[in-house]
């Protein structure tokens, strides 16, 4: 059978529209978002909980800022040191004799059969004295002293789940700004499908919920043999079309340290990305068509100008593209990302290799560590 030498663009007019769709029935969402002026005003209890395994420098570092937040109402910092051999112990025995607020909890033994940070967090939040769980990492600060204030301000009546945007810092090198934008444009994502009543993920860097939320879901026991997921499968199986939040305010940001090179990086990939496969099977779905409408657009743009008239093809190319940098530009602008835009087109084209360079992260093993 002799295909049409117009298959190739029928087929990249269909993968176009399919990408059109998602930039405006969803990402748009989040670019054109702007808070709700509710009037709702709370200062509840808060404990925030950090894990860390041997991260003396960054307890130096980061911790400080955290424990700096003004915030007036009754708050804890629990850290729970995890079979730490460097300093770390010294470190937040130090911090303690300053900020009384900050609660340690020492672990000495390892988890027998549960890999990864989930049973020192499952200790954090058993250990911590209140109801909203604010989550961050011992690499992160917060972007300001009011992130404790804007997180859980968002607790509004029926929220269980607030998501904010965890940042890399801005340094220089092309490394730091793929880094940058791969962060970017997983949160348009699950920002994006949040604001549309579909949330399905959320990021431990800075990830807040209610602990009666925790132990309903039974802790992380659904997928305690996995190292990862302790906060994107955990969201993944507790959120509902009504009870999670966004919180996209810069001063509620956390900034955590990027990866010093390429192997770093695609490491911290591959074990975040083995937990898709676990997501409920709407989410499956929904992301892998995006995933491959994107994977497939510009092998079929190239192919198409071979085989077709090339102005069509100029046209179609064109509408995906201006409605992409909209929602680009809109939503980079949020998350104080602009310097990234410039860019936006060869980062595009990046997600091709992107995806070749992960996708056997959907079935490989899940790596054991967490670090």
């Amino acid at each position: 059978m002799i295909l049409s030498p117009d298959l190739p663009f029928i087929v990249f007019a269909i993968i176009a529209g399919v990408q059109i769709f998602y930039y405006s029935r969803y990402f748009s969402l989040m670019s054109f978002y702007k808070k709700n002026p509710s009037g709702f005003h709370q200062e509840s209890p808060v404990s925030v909980i950090i894990c860390a395994r041997d991260e003396a420098d960054h307890i130096e570092q980061n911790l400080p800022g955290v424990l700096v937040q003004k915030y007036k109402s009754t708050h804890q910092v629990v850290v729970v040191n995890d079979n730490s051999i460097d300093d770390t112990k010294y470190f937040l025995e130090a911090l303690y004799r300053d900020f009384k607020q900050l609660h340690i909890v020492e672990l000495k033994q390892e988890a027998m059969h549960i890999p990864g940070k989930k049973f020192p967090l499952s200790m954090g939040i058993k250990s911590a004295k209140y109801e909203i769980i604010l989550l961050t990492d011992a690499d992160c600060i917060p972007s300001s002293e009011h992130w404790i204030q804007l997180m859980q301000d968002a607790f509004t009546p029926g929220i269980e789940i607030v998501l904010g945007y965890g940042a890399f810092k801005k340094r220089n090198g092309f490394l730091n700004r793929l880094v940058r934008f791969d962060a970017f444009h997983s949160a348009i994502q699950y920002f994006s499908y949040a604001l549309a009543g579909q949330p399905y993920m959320g990021v431990g860097r800075n990830l807040a919920y209610k602990k009666e939320l925790f132990y309903k879901q039974k802790g992380f026991a659904s997928h305690h043999h996995l190292a990862g997921g302790d906060d994107d499968l955990f969201i993944n199986a507790s959120t509902t079309s009504t009870n999670t939040a966004v919180v996209l305010d810069k001063e509620a940001f956390t900034l955590s340290t990027p990866p010093d090179n390429w192997r770093e990086w695609i490491r911290q990939k591959r074990r975040h990305n083995s937990t898709g496969r676990y997501y409920k099977f709407k989410d499956r779905v929904k992301l892998g068509i995006y995933m491959l409408s994107h994977f497939l657009f510009y092998p079929l743009l190239i192919t198409s100008f071979f085989t077709f008239n090339w102005q069509f093809v100029i046209i179609v190319f064109s509408l995906r593209l201006i409605i992409q940098g909209i929602v680009f530009f809109k939503c980079m602008k949020k998350l104080d990302e602009s310097d990234l835009f410039p860019y936006y087109l060869l980062w595009d084209i990046w997600m091709f290799f992107y995806y070749l360079i992960f996708i056997s992260s959907l079935w490989k093993k899940p790596m054991k560590n967490w670090s």
